[in-house]
């Protein structure tokens, strides 16, 4: 893992786009040992997004426990992520505060009735997409979520590239074209952010997908760090 990232400039690119790239936040043996995982008896929920409208693809849950280095990353990731999301709470004029532990907002997820873990393992082939969505699940939603990309573009596939919008009141909505590769993360905005305009904060939407693929095959991990109700 490599956790020593530049988050002052990642807080700088989240306040001004709405995501943030994290590099090489694995390594490729680390990704490769998570995409070994997807066919393992270590999920709670499988996903075939056309059954759903969700999309082409497919997916599934973690249970608890959480394997490495979901397990390590998701607290670790957290705790630079908290301020950035009470600093986005202050802005918004919002009540809620996060804690400075990961522990402890799972906590008052369980105690809301939110129990079922949320990271989880992506699989698209040809053909595959993910719709524009939001990560949402229950009443408590920390307004931040990371996703790792665990295959090589051009070696493993062709196309699939992460795509983020977002709706300003009143504008049409703005897309961003995510240039990942192989251990890289992101890290955005799960729903909703503030940004300053020139009659105070105002705050725009924000939903991701993936676009569609045109050859191989392309795995993805997310981080979300809220529980599932």
């Amino acid at each position: 893992m490599k956790l020593e990232q530049d988050w002052a400039g990642a807080a700088a690119a989240l306040d001004a786009q709405g995501w943030a790239l994290l590099p090489k936040l694995i390594d490729a043996s680390a990704a490769a040992r998570l995409r070994g995982l997807y066919e393992k008896e270590i999920f709670r929920s499988h996903v075939i997004m056309a059954r759903h409208g969700f999309g082409r693809g497919e997916y599934k849950y973690f249970s608890y426990p959480l394997p490495d280095p979901i397990a390590t990353l998701r607290p670790a990731l957290y705790e630079h992520l908290a301020p950035i999301a009470n600093r986005w709470a202050e802005r918004r004029d919002e009540e809620i505060r996060y804690p400075e532990r990961h522990r402890d907002f799972l906590d008052r997820c369980h105690q809301a009735g939110q129990l079922r873990p949320t990271p989880l393992l992506l699989k698209y082939g040809p053909g595959d997409y993910n719709c524009l969505h939001q990560d949402l699940y229950g009443e408590h939603v920390f307004p931040l979520q990371v996703a790792i990309l665990l295959s090589q573009p051009g070696d493993d596939f062709s196309g699939g590239e992460f795509v983020m919008t977002e709706q300003r009141p009143r504008m049409q909505s703005r897309p961003s074209v995510v240039p990942l590769t192989l251990g890289d993360g992101v890290v955005f905005a799960v729903h909703k952010r503030p940004v300053k305009g020139s009659r105070g904060t105002y705050t725009v939407n924000h939903r991701h997908g993936v676009s569609a693929l045109t050859q191989g095959a392309r795995y993805t991990t997310g981080i979300i760090f809220h529980d599932a109700a």
